[in-house]
């Protein structure tokens, strides 16, 4: 009896895992965030974030369970502090996203007629347009706002949440299929990047899509752009955000107007933004308004080097001086959804609400005016003699905008058009699966970069551990980090101002690092 007393007291005790599960989901908008602590002897995990994500991840060592329970206790009541209350996970769903779509239907637009009673505007047909001269047409299957045309490759992205990626014959390349929506497709030098309603800004540049940037659930998103790493958001309520590299906002302003359709993000720092009171420029470093041009409402808004433009619900675009000053205002028949520009201005092109599309010559003539044939365009892009266009059909369309096929276009003779339809979807993106390489694997082979996650100042960053690269921080999906963690990239890109890197291709974690 003795005996079995004492093979009972020395049995080994294992400790229960005590999991503690915290949210702060605040009614006014402020914050919807989880924080969970899992105590398991002397292991402390914390993880962290937005509901309805995977939020970010780490783990802490401690001597004993008594270090390791006290940890646990502080971080738990420091969160408490700050508002974060028990919680069930799962119970409480992320906070519902707004989600605003441009509303593109075609009308007749309203004549003068004279009556009895004096003149009225009625709705009458209007007189049939000669048909744009498209090469080809690749049907995405629903309406689509997104596209970006490179000199290799054509990008659309649909309100289906697909993107495809086309060669200049129309033929698809790869496609991808993100959780929701898309708003638009951005580039930033060689990064190709899609926006989406879910707020999620996804980095297409390797075989797996990432997330690059985490819009807040409280802005009802209307258009992006990016330039050096640093993403402008424009809003529903006319606001302007502009978030960082490490996906952290650097600052926010509210505009003269709401419905900020238009943000441009310039080679300079500036940030132009259009709504629906007119257009602003913003300092890109700390958001001070640099100057505002008063406009018709915004819809849709393009930029070069000098100029931007702004198409307005009123049918006109104008063009302003990166300085602030009116050049010109150009006048389209109806609401310009679309525009684009060829040559550094040398010729505006419009897209309006009723299938139409406008070219004019830089001092504002109106050169033609054709239609579609497939939906009004939504965004449009000019590149080495062609148009591109996405359309309320779900179609992105190749036309040919030369002189020689303007003018056949004009008197009936088109090009065999050649229509594509989008291949078998594809399953959603996991953008957070991971393929693993062998450290092994590494040693010796100069294909790839070596990262490693580390917590500095409370936020968890990532460096280089690849010898001869600066000691700077690196660009990297925040979803992805965990404390510790080592990873491979293709490569990383300094920065265009330098003082960062930029991940770049495809990301693989490192076994056993």
């Amino acid at each position: 009896m003795l005996y079995y007393l004492f093979f009972i007291t020395h049995l080994p005790i294992f400790m229960p895992i005590e999991k503690t599960y915290l949210e702060l989901s605040e009614d006014d908008g402020a914050s919807h965030k989880f924080y969970e602590v899992t105590l398991e002897e002397t292991t402390v995990s914390i993880r962290y974030g937005r509901i309805g994500t995977d939020g970010s991840a780490q783990t802490q060592q401690f001597g004993n369970p008594d270090e390791a329970r006290r940890f646990a206790a502080k971080k738990i009541k420091e969160k408490s502090s700050k508002g974060y209350a028990p919680a069930i996970q799962g119970e409480r769903q992320k906070r519902a996203r707004t989600v605003t779509r441009r509303m593109i239907e075609s009308a007749p637009q309203p004549t003068q007629r004279r009556s009895s009673s004096g003149t009225s505007s009625v709705r009458t047909p209007q007189p049939s347009l000669s048909k744009a001269p498209l090469i080809w047409s690749f049907q995405s299957g629903s309406t689509a706002f997104g596209i970006f045309i490179d000199p290799k490759n054509c990008w659309i992205g649909n309100e289906g949440g697909r993107v495809f990626k086309l060669n200049h014959d129309g033929e698809v390349v790869s496609q991808y299929q993100l959780p929701d929506g898309v708003k638009c497709v951005i580039a930033d030098n060689d990064w190709i990047y899609v926006g989406c309603d879910d707020g999620n800004v996804y980095d297409l540049t390797g075989k797996t899509p990432r997330i690059a940037y985490q819009i807040s659930e409280q802005v009802d998103i209307y258009w992006l752009d990016i330039r050096n790493g640093l993403l402008g958001v424009s809003d529903g309520n006319g606001g302007v955000t502009v978030i960082n590299y490490n996906d952290e906002e650097q600052w926010n302003r509210k505009g003269k107007g709401d419905r900020a359709w238009m943000i441009r993000c310039d080679v300079d720092g500036w940030v132009i933004a259009g709504d629906s009171r007119g257009v602003t420029c913003y300092d890109g470093v700390d958001g001070t308004e640099v100057w505002n041009q008063k406009t018709d409402s915004v819809l849709f808004g393009w930029q070069e080097r000098k100029t931007v433009y702004a198409g307005t619900a009123s049918g006109k675009i104008y063009a302003i001086g990166k300085q602030g000053e009116l050049q010109r205002v150009y006048q389209a028949d109806a609401a310009v959804y679309s525009c684009a520009t060829a040559q550094d201005g040398q010729y505006v092109f419009a897209g309006d609400n009723n299938g139409t599309i406008y070219c004019f010559r830089e001092d504002g003539e109106r050169i033609w005016k054709l239609s579609t044939g497939c939906g009004s365009a939504c965004s449009m892009q000019y590149h080495e003699g062609k148009i591109y266009i996405v359309t309320t059909h779900g179609t992105l369309a190749c036309m040919d905008a030369g002189e020689e096929a303007i003018l056949h276009a004009q008197q009936g003779v088109l090009p065999a058009t050649r229509s594509i339809s989008a291949p078998a979807p594809v399953a959603v993106a996991e953008t957070t699966a991971l393929e693993t390489v062998a450290p092994a694997a590494v040693m010796g082979n100069t294909q790839g970069v070596v990262l490693k996650c580390v917590r500095e100042g409370g936020k968890l960053r990532m460096k280089v551990l690849t010898e001869g690269y600066q000691n700077w921080y690196v660009q990297f999906p925040n979803n992805l980090r965990q404390e510790g963690a080592v990873y491979l990239v293709d490569e990383i890109r300094e920065a265009a101002q330098g003082g960062f890197y930029r991940a770049y291709g495809n990301i693989y974690g490192m076994e056993n690092a």
